[in-house]
């Protein structure tokens, strides 16, 4: 008899659980979510994927074109990658990427940017 309060205040109160299949919370704007490249600014210069703890990331530079590969199961969403990243072509979505059965990978090609001309200094004129 002693749980009956407990019992009957919990039978007549709301639920302590959303009922989630029903009822989307939408996500925090802080939320750490799905990594997403802007390849066009992309400079392929491989810091995203020295910093990552997770390994999910690899670059490679070939000729003019360079490769950006995502493991999307082994990124754990920490954003390291997203603060490492000197020219900020990485963000996070504040949404996570839906359910896939298969084993995902994302590989992003661009063009590398071209290297400025160096220019060339005249010599210093001798002293008179």
């Amino acid at each position: 008899m002693k749980m009956l309060p407990t019992v009957l205040s919990n039978l007549f109160s709301k639920p302590a659980t959303r009922n989630y299949p029903f009822f989307v919370r939408d996500p925090f704007t802080t939320a750490r979510g799905e990594l997403i490249n802007d390849i066009d600014r992309c400079i392929f210069c491989g810091s995203c994927s020295r910093k990552c703890p997770s390994q999910c990331l690899t670059v490679s530079k070939e000729g003019t074109m360079g490769t950006w590969t995502l493991d999307f199961f082994a990124c754990v969403g920490c954003g390291v990658c997203v603060d490492a990243c000197p020219v900020s072509c990485l963000s996070q979505k504040p949404t996570h990427r839906p359910v896939a059965v298969m084993r995902d990978t994302i590989v992003l090609t661009g063009k590398l940017p071209e290297k400025p001309a160096k220019k060339t200094e005249k010599p210093a004129e001798p002293a008179q």
